[in-house]
């Protein structure tokens, strides 16, 4: 089968189509045809090996265990393994390839992959493998972020920075679709689309000022303010959120990214009720995909993919990506 093969960490120039055996689905597995997988900025991070740091959490410390990147897809089912009994060949399915919630290549970036039959469900009617494959790790982002006590609700001020990209347009849905006030907040070309997803009041950051609150809860995606300064925009009992981006490495942090500062944050929540309290603790990603299905087949989440890309320009992908311009997802068809 041709797949995307990852020799080592660096420039994503380097990743290169190669035909490679096809794998076989064990116990409990499925083989899925990929017909569409998203690119997103987890899937940069092992590809690069940046941060250093998530080379020991489970990716390999000198090059990546699973040569194949791409963690999330849609597809078809091709074969079932020995148990695998919730789905038939034909199938049309959505999932991430990764039972956990790990920065590691999880082989999507490809014509088959093996994933366990658990961490996927059926594509809803309607919606197109490119459109299945895009909101996926966006939506599981959102979802295990939000506060447990305070999911989007009818009323709830929320603002959401960095709302134009792959989390940002699912989260300012979720949020509009539970009747929260929206204010999005991104670049002047990515406002009419947030006006169109359901945003009350849109923000150009390049422009304006973060709009004063109070917010119930800000949902930080970039993370291009510290939490001191988004402090007096939150309510009294509201919560703030960081999602954390690394700017594609353009931060300097190479050994440990932001992940001083989420584990800081986490670790003041334990006393300050407006951060997320210390857990260790998601649901599985079948119930999480399960929802966001819930969601599209409802029409309260709509796809929004950028571009897709053919298998055989992920780099330019890349460079699309890391750019900053994309509006929603970019996904790679294969």
């Amino acid at each position: 089968m041709r797949a995307v093969v990852q020799d080592g960490y660096g420039s994503p120039d380097a990743l290169r189509v190669r035909d490679i055996p096809r794998p076989a689905p064990k116990e409990g597995e499925i083989l899925v045809r990929v017909r569409a997988a998203s690119l997103h900025p987890d899937v940069w991070h092992v590809v690069t090996g940046l941060p250093f740091a998530l080379r020991l959490m489970g990716s390999g410390v000198r090059r990546p265990k699973q040569p194949v990147p791409g963690t999330d897809m849609a597809g078809e089912v091709a074969a079932l393994g020995p148990g695998a009994t919730r789905f038939r060949v034909g199938d049309e399915v959505y999932g991430e390839t990764l039972r956990g919630y790990v920065w590691r290549n999880g082989g999507a970036f490809a014509e088959y992959v093996v994933v366990p039959q658990d961490v996927v469900a059926p594509k809803p009617a309607g919606v197109t493998f490119e459109e299945a494959a895009s909101v996926l790790n966006a939506g599981i982002i959102t979802l295990i972020n939000l506060p447990p006590d305070r999911p989007f609700a009818t009323d709830q001020r929320v603002l959401v920075n960095g709302a134009g990209g792959g989390v940002g347009v699912v989260a300012v849905q979720m949020a509009a679709a539970a009747g929260a006030r929206v204010t999005a907040v991104d670049t002047g070309a990515k406002l009419d689309l947030l006006t169109s997803l359901g945003a009350d009041r849109v923000v150009d950051y390049t422009k304006d000022d973060l709009p004063g609150g109070p917010y119930d809860l800000i949902f930080d995606i970039v993370g291009n303010h510290r939490f001191t300064a988004l402090r007096p925009l939150l309510a009294p009992d509201g919560r703030y959120v960081l999602v954390g981006h690394d700017q594609y490495g353009r931060d300097g942090r190479r050994w440990l990214g932001s992940i001083p500062r989420l584990l800081g944050l986490v670790a003041r929540g334990a006393v300050n009720r407006q951060l997320p309290r210390p857990t260790v603790k998601f649901p599985p990603k079948g119930e999480l995909t399960g929802r966001l299905s819930a969601l599209l087949e409802s029409g309260a989440l709509k796809p929004v993919v950028d571009r897709a890309y053919p298998l055989d320009e992920l780099p330019e992908a890349m460079r699309h990506l890391t750019g900053g311009t994309a509006r929603g997802r970019i996904v790679i068809t294969i």
